[in-house]
């Protein structure tokens, strides 16, 4: 039975939404073709007529995830309260893809780790957009360093057994954050 376009276009959406789950839980090397496929409700078979490998799967998933990732826009406190809580912590799944592979990142192809640079720049302007009030040199570098501050705490607050630890790297990289975007604005 011949699948129409429009079948097609969502399997394979189905297909990044299902991957990208699991590569930000799991890690690239854990996750098999084979599980993405069964996961996605569709046969083994069926991955080559999307992606001509699993490199491929991965770089076209993080284009994907990178994309649906950086195309929020709106209040950077509530961005910075939502990505910096017990709640975004405990979704690896679901959650921030650079948080979830960015260590990974390193041992993938070019085109994924390409694919990658350029959504950390997404996030960068996105994050340097929401600081208008700063000249350009002290926004980028805003936007830099909170991105970055961010990204660490969540890993390190996934990496931690002791909860209240964890919880605390959280609460301080936001205070941290929220005072020096203060300090930076009023200076």
């Amino acid at each position: 039975m011949k699948v129409s376009r429009e079948q097609m276009a969502e399997n394979r959406r189905r297909i990044l939404d299902v991957a990208s789950r699991l590569f930000r839980d799991k890690g690239f090397d854990a996750v098999s073709v084979a599980e993405v496929m069964k996961a996605a409700g569709l046969t083994h078979g069926g991955f080559y007529g999307h992606f001509s490998s699993k490199d491929d799967l991965i770089a076209q998933t993080l284009a994907h995830v990178l994309a649906a990732d950086s195309s929020g826009g709106g209040d950077l406190r509530a961005y910075i309260d939502a990505y910096l809580s017990p709640r975004h912590r405990d979704n690896a799944a679901g959650g921030c893809p650079t948080a979830g592979l960015a260590a990974d990142i390193r041992h993938q192809t070019p085109t994924a780790r390409s694919t990658m640079t350029e959504g950390l720049r997404s996030q960068i302007d996105r994050i340097g957009k929401a600081l208008p009030e700063l000249d350009p040199a002290d926004r980028r570098r805003a936007a830099i360093g909170s991105w970055a501050a961010m990204v660490g705490a969540v890993i390190i607050a996934r990496a931690i057994d002791d909860p209240a630890l964890s919880d605390e790297v959280l609460e301080q990289t936001r205070a941290w954050i929220d005072a020096g975007i203060s300090q930076v604005s009023a200076g």
